[in-house]
């Protein structure tokens, strides 16, 4: 069988399971399978799989076809221009994620807090676009921690970036210029409609707190304030509907200059938030103890 012949078959399988983009997505695997480059592929299409890509090809299929993500299937995702290694304990780096990125680099920034950092792809991604930036990750999960580390050595970014186990701010001291998180926001309610590829394969830890959505914007709103640096800002990522309700609590909170950020589908993505300006505050931050 040429490739040719396995995309058309894969794509049509892929369709028949709900796949929204199957034609996509079966290119994808097949130059994961083969280790042919996305660019390349079709100029192998007309020879004939190997026993071995073929094998793997058909093993990536009827796992897309369960409606695991691809990134799952090929362990990794682009983010910002840059591969980011993806495990089933971690959320798919996603481009409306983006945005924020985009956002946190309109100003200088030397320490980075990421809360619930999962693969790591917002902290390491602010790290390498300012070489002179250091930064801490944590995540309640320490198999997603691992990921991250992970993924940090491999960019070569593990001796400007910290990870460890903490529940938002618990055992955290220090202040930072810029605070990030992309936090669980789906209500509980939303979770029985959500595509299969999220509700039955990433981490419901990542995904949602449970009841109105908005718990992690609270723990977040609570404990901001304490750790940025005078001047210091605060990015979150929000769902489309939640840009009121997120914007409400942070000035609550006394947090200033809110601003919230579309994404290219012009969805309300980033809540921007700062604290007044002033001198900043000098010294290192710290990762909770063990």
């Amino acid at each position: 069988m040429t490739g040719a012949e396995a995309l058309r078959e894969a794509a049509a399988r892929l369709t028949a399971a709900g796949v929204a983009d199957a034609p996509r997505d079966a290119r994808r695997l097949l130059a994961h399978a083969t280790g042919i480059g996305a660019d390349r592929l079709l100029l192998h299409l007309g020879e004939p799989l190997a026993p071995e890509a073929a094998a793997a090809f058909a093993r990536a299929v009827a796992a897309r076809a369960a409606r695991q993500p691809v990134a799952q299937i090929t362990g990794s995702r682009l983010f910002w221009g840059r591969a980011f290694r993806v495990t089933r304990d971690t959320l798919d780096p996603r481009p409306e994620t983006e945005t924020l990125i985009a956002a946190a680099l309109e100003r200088p920034y030397a320490r980075v807090l990421d809360l619930g950092t999962g693969t790591g792809c917002i902290l390491l991604t602010l790290l390498a676009e300012r070489p002179g930036a250091r930064g801490l990750g944590t995540d309640l999960s320490a198999a997603a921690l691992e990921v991250a580390a992970e993924n940090a050595e491999a960019l070569g970014l593990a001796d400007r970036a910290e990870f460890a186990v903490s529940d938002w701010f618990a055992g955290l001291a220090g202040r930072f210029d810029l605070i990030v998180s992309n936090p669980p926001y789906i209500a509980a309610g939303e979770m029985a409609g959500l595509a299969p590829e999220l509700r039955d394969w990433e981490p419901h830890l990542a995904l949602t707190p449970g009841g109105d959505g908005l718990d992690a914007y609270r723990a977040i709103a609570a404990g901001a304030g304490v750790h940025l640096a005078p001047g210091g800002r605060l990015m979150v990522e929000i769902g489309p509907a939640q840009g009121a309700a997120v914007q409400a609590l942070f000035a609550a909170a006394g947090l200033a200059g809110l601003r919230v950020l579309p994404d290219l589908d012009g969805r309300d993505r980033v809540i921007v938030a700062e604290v007044g300006a002033g001198e900043r505050v000098s010294g290192r931050f710290h990762a909770p103890s063990p």
